[in-house]
């Protein structure tokens, strides 16, 4: 399992809209090729910054079938007007659990 983590910075002003934004693209992601889960965490310390954190299949479900997609431009086009900068976007995955 992949996990991406996009660390998205928005207007704190306009969080309920973004929220709500994200709310209504959940399902894209639900219907995505290899997506198995997808949760948006707020940042306590700066409430402009939010974590959007999915997990994927692999690597390449998330860069190329997802990001190739009609449901990745509805995504963008969706939560796309309240990014205040470009998203910085990793991937990772657990190498161990300790408990």
């Amino acid at each position: 399992m992949i996990i991406e983590i996009a660390n998205i910075t928005i207007d704190p002003a306009r969080a309920t809209e973004f929220e709500a934004a994200v709310a209504k693209a959940a399902p894209l992601f639900r219907i995505a090729e290899g997506c198995r889960g997808m949760a948006l965490q707020r940042v306590i310390e700066d409430p402009a910054r939010y974590k959007l954190v999915v997990q994927w299949e692999t690597v390449e479900h998330h860069t190329v079938k997802f990001r190739g997609s009609e449901g990745f431009l509805a995504w963008r086009s969706l939560v796309g007007p309240f990014f205040v900068g470009t998203p910085v976007v990793i991937h990772t995955k657990t190498v161990a659990t300790h408990f």
